[in-house]
């Protein structure tokens, strides 16, 4: 690549700051704030998850014993809130079966084995597994998600329609495999995405990334 991908984290960083990511009080929380940020925005999952802290679900065997009807109640400004309510069940089946609820046990396993077991779980794909890897357990693992695809293919970072698998293949060959690092690198992508590389009309005048633009403007997506 012409620019190194580093130096998009560093403007990044630069422009807006530490992101402080992940929002949650435990790393439960991570795992459960990865299945209801699904399709909706994240002031919507911290009334869920608010509303979970309330009901003092917020525990592995407390949030499996929920009826599923109080259960889509409690996370319902998510939307979709009934196949949420089963990815979380689906989700706790796993977790309290395999691993007693116990994050230090989930810690414990090998990183690759426990991905191909979450991408098992009904309703966890890359990015979720992937989110709960990084942000609950601590594996160094860049997490993908549609704000990071838009921007690199639009730099010509990553070639149009790349697949989540190449986009992450490239990040994890030139970026640091640090949890810090990847922790910040996925956030700003975020912050750049939703604040400037808008789906529709992107914002370049202004952005951090201006300057590392093909010299014939955004690639066309």
């Amino acid at each position: 690549m012409s620019v190194p991908l580093r130096n998009y984290v560093d403007r990044l960083l630069e422009h807006f700051g530490p992101q402080h990511w992940w929002p949650a009080e435990t790393p439960f929380e991570v795992m459960v704030g990865a299945i209801l940020t699904q399709n909706t925005a994240w002031s919507n999952v911290g009334l869920a998850i608010q509303n979970l802290r309330e009901a003092d679900a917020l525990t592995p065997f407390t949030l499996a014993d929920l009826p599923q009807r109080r259960l889509e109640e409690l996370i319902r400004p998510t939307g979709y809130f009934r196949q949420k309510a089963r990815k979380l069940s689906e989700l706790l089946v796993w977790f309290n079966g395999h691993y007693e609820g116990e994050i230090e046990k989930l810690c414990q396993a090998d990183s690759a084995h426990l991905r191909r077991e979450l991408l098992s779980v009904w309703g966890i794909g890359p990015e979720t597994a992937d989110s709960i890897l990084l942000y609950a357990i601590g594996v160094p693992v860049f997490v993908v998600d549609a704000y990071t695809i838009r921007v690199l293919a639009r730099h010509g970072v990553v070639p149009l329609g790349a697949s989540y698998e190449e986009v992450q293949h490239i990040a994890h060959e030139h970026l640091p495999m640090r949890v810090d690092f990847l922790n910040e690198a996925h956030a700003l992508f975020v912050a750049v995405g939703k604040n400037f590389c808008l789906r529709r009309a992107p914002k370049c005048d202004g952005c951090p990334l201006e300057e590392l633009l093909p010299h014939d403007g955004p690639i066309q997506i």
